[in-house]
């Protein structure tokens, strides 16, 4: 009998495997270190996503099929381990006990669904400053720490294993460390990861196609990601080196220590933080040294640097009263709008009967507070995105999940709400998206969180691929609006949706 590779069908969106039990909705990537296939899927039994690793290979192959029972069992006992950083292991399925496999797959390993985005979707628009990195990788790392106190290896060593949390932190979302993999590798995987966010580069073998690999000096070692980014702090990158390294002098050989560092980086950025940036002012001439400045040449030059902001800050004021005076008095708006403008810029005067202190708010485009992800199924597609569609750049976008079955199938509909600091009335909604096709609903809520069935429609539209302004039926000023996504983009088994700017304009 063969030995070698049995091609699986039912690994496609839309399959199924396990006894009829789970559909498979997206791959999230492979780990071919050990034929390890990563998929978000449907657990039909109990209607929930699930996140599922699925090891395949040829039965009749002994040594494959060894390996994959062993990365079962491992996976079985580290579902006691319970941590916010790994997905909780929910079941494990292997031949044998009445369970029937589908051919070419040795072993299943189940997983609650994680919420948020891949690991690598968050590096590929490029690099992460070194305070978002170090609050990314402190979740992952506690439950490394955590699990090599209670004698068990996670894993986390390979990037699409990986996702992004709704709340940002990094988790394990595919459990099941391969066979030989031992707790050096869960640390070795953390600088790697490390050296990903930092870089953008993966820097252990076998990484995931289409990832650049980190580049190397003349000694084979990998580059500091200081020499690639000069701005990255020394202490963060001399963990990320130090972690891949398997020397017994300078290398780091556990999670604390790399724990210890970006605790460190973290309360650094936290200080920095509290410090007030200062503003640009034109050169005084004045020298930065180490001797002890003259105490009244020190205190003329800041109260005349006072005197400055504060001439400046009262020049401010006099011109906001006079262009408000002008406004008052003129019949003529001060100036026009439309559905390209910035969000937040005032494009026309406001009108006296609007109650709101000091003075009226002017029509126009209007900021949201806040915006979020609005899902009634509690699965928010790339919650953590949500502000790119409305911050001001149509370069950035936020994406729905690519859905191999259109709405309703799994879900009503999926949304963006947004929160205004009062409530405003508005005149229209434009939308800025490349998803031609897209039908979307226009609703305002009494609550960002408030049923749909409580959320009244106040317009309906299908957008181009563009700009689509939306004029909206007259409502009662709200705090909240949603724009409501009843059918996506595309067709066929790749239904998804892009939305690169909302802009909401006041009425008169």
């Amino acid at each position: 009998m063969s030995s070698g590779p049995i091609q699986n069908t039912s690994l496609v969106p839309g399959g199924v495997i396990g006894d009829g039990r789970y559909r498979l909705l997206a791959r999230s990537g492979v780990d071919r270190r050990c034929d390890a296939h990563l998929w978000r899927a449907r657990d039909g039994q109990l209607n929930r996503d699930v996140a599922l690793t699925v090891l395949v290979g040829n039965p009749a192959d002994h040594a494959a099929a060894a390996r994959a029972k062993r990365t079962a069992e491992r996976a079985m006992h580290a579902s006691s381990f319970t941590h916010p950083g790994v997905a909780r292991v929910i079941d494990v399925l292997t031949p044998g006990a009445g369970i029937r496999l589908d051919e070419g797959i040795l072993a299943v390993i189940v997983a609650e669904w994680t919420q948020g985005t891949d690991l690598l979707d968050l590096v590929a628009e490029g690099p992460l400053p070194a305070g978002s990195a170090t609050r990314l990788l402190e979740p992952l790392g506690a439950a490394i720490e955590g699990a090599h106190h209670a004698g068990l290896v996670l894993g986390a060593d390979h990037p699409q294993r990986i996702r992004v949390t709704s709340d940002g932190r990094l988790r394990l979302a595919f459990p099941g460390p391969r066979p030989d993999a031992i707790a050096r590798d869960d640390v070795k995987g953390l600088g790697a990861i490390l050296y990903l966010l930092l870089t953008g580069k993966w820097a252990l073998p076998n990484g995931p196609e289409g990832v650049p690999v980190a580049p190397t000096g003349p000694d084979g070692s990998v580059l500091a990601p200081s020499a690639l980014r000069p701005y990255v702090p020394h202490e963060l990158s001399s963990v990320a080196v130090r972690s891949l390294e398997d020397t017994s002098v300078g290398g780091i050989r556990t999670s604390a220590a790399i724990l210890q560092v970006l605790d460190q980086i973290a309360r650094s950025e936290a200080q920095t933080a509290l410090i007030e940036p200062v503003p640009d002012a034109a050169d005084d001439g004045a020298v930065w040294t180490t001797q002890r400045p003259v105490r009244d040449k020190e205190h003329k030059r800041k109260l005349m640097i006072s005197v400055a902001v504060l001439a400046v800050a009262t020049l401010a004021v006099v011109v906001w009263l006079g262009v408000q005076i002008v406004n008052f008095f003129s019949d003529e708006p001060s100036g026009g709008g439309g559905p390209t403008v910035v969000i937040g810029q005032s494009t026309a005067p406001g009108q006296s009967g609007q109650p709101a202190p000091p003075a009226p708010q002017p029509a126009g485009p209007v900021q949201p507070a806040s915006i979020g992800v609005y899902d009634v199924t509690n699965q928010p597609d790339n919650a953590n995105r949500a502000s790119r569609a409305a911050d001001g750049n149509p370069t950035t976008v936020w994406q729905t999940e690519n859905y191999f079955e259109p709405f309703p199938a799994l879900k009503p509909g999926v949304g963006l709400m947004a929160s205004f600091a009062e409530p405003v009335k508005l005149s229209s909604v434009t939308i800025t998206s490349p998803s031609e096709g897209t039908v979307v609903e226009i609703r305002v809520a009494g609550a960002p969180n408030a049923p749909l069935e409580e959320t009244k429609v106040i317009a309906t539209a299908t957008l181009s691929a563009g700009q689509t302004q939306i004029q909206v039926a007259d409502h009662e000023p709200t705090q909240h609006l949603l724009v409501w996504i009843t059918k996506l983009g595309g067709s066929g088994k790749n239904n998804r949706s892009e939305i690169a700017e909302l802009v909401y304009t006041r009425a008169q």
